[in-house]
């Protein structure tokens, strides 16, 4: 497999390791109902030691110097979990503390913090991530709660852009949105 060009090493790597683990082909049919040639399980990616440090490595790269500028990390349940609590460990090694938590798909019944579970705090900067995006639905979602609860989402992730529909909806809301992957880096196309 050569390197795409355009992708840094280290997003060539992540690349790498998403197409071995996180790409199957074949006939699926999509949760939209729509069928496609190819399907995208990124937990297989998220879940793996050498995955998480992967794709740390290429959020550091992609988030660069607005990186310190972040206090948590989470996002939709289960989407976001593997991310949001492998990133927030493996920066925690290298000097650099995040809180991390997830959003709820609906609130707890009792307790003080509904649909928020994890250490995210009122007045925090977010990266607010999710494995993968095809509509970006999971991700406003959250955006909407995180925003709710009393902290500013600022940054916008994905291990993978399936889509090309995400950046628009977090450019509507004025949230930098930055991929570290597209389809199209995988050799698809957007939507397919």
């Amino acid at each position: 497999m050569s390197e795409l060009p355009g992708l840094s090493p280290t997003l060539d790597t992540l690349r790498r390791h998403v197409i071995e683990h996180s790409v199957k082909t074949g006939e699926f049919v999509l949760k939209s109902g729509a069928t496609s040639n190819w399907f995208l399980d990124t937990k297989q990616t998220a879940c793996r030691a050498d995955g998480i440090l992967a794709v740390t490595d290429a959020l550091v790269e992609v988030l660069g110097d607005d990186l310190a500028s972040i206090d948590a990390i989470g996002g939709l349940t289960m989407g976001a979990d593997p991310m949001a609590y492998g990133v927030a460990a493996v920066l925690a090694t290298r000097g650099h503390s995040l809180r991390s938590f997830s959003v709820r798909k609906e609130a707890k019944q009792g307790g003080i913090t509904g649909r928020i579970a994890g250490a995210l705090q009122p007045g925090d900067r977010v990266l607010v991530t999710e494995d993968t995006t095809t509509r970006g639905t999971s991700l406003i979602e959250a955006v909407d709660e995180i925003a709710a609860f009393g902290a500013e989402p600022v940054f916008m992730s994905v291990i993978v852009d399936r889509g090309g529909t995400c950046a628009a909806m977090a450019d509507e809301r004025g949230i930098a949105y930055r991929p570290l992957l597209t389809a199209p880096d995988l050799g698809f196309g957007f939507g397919t």
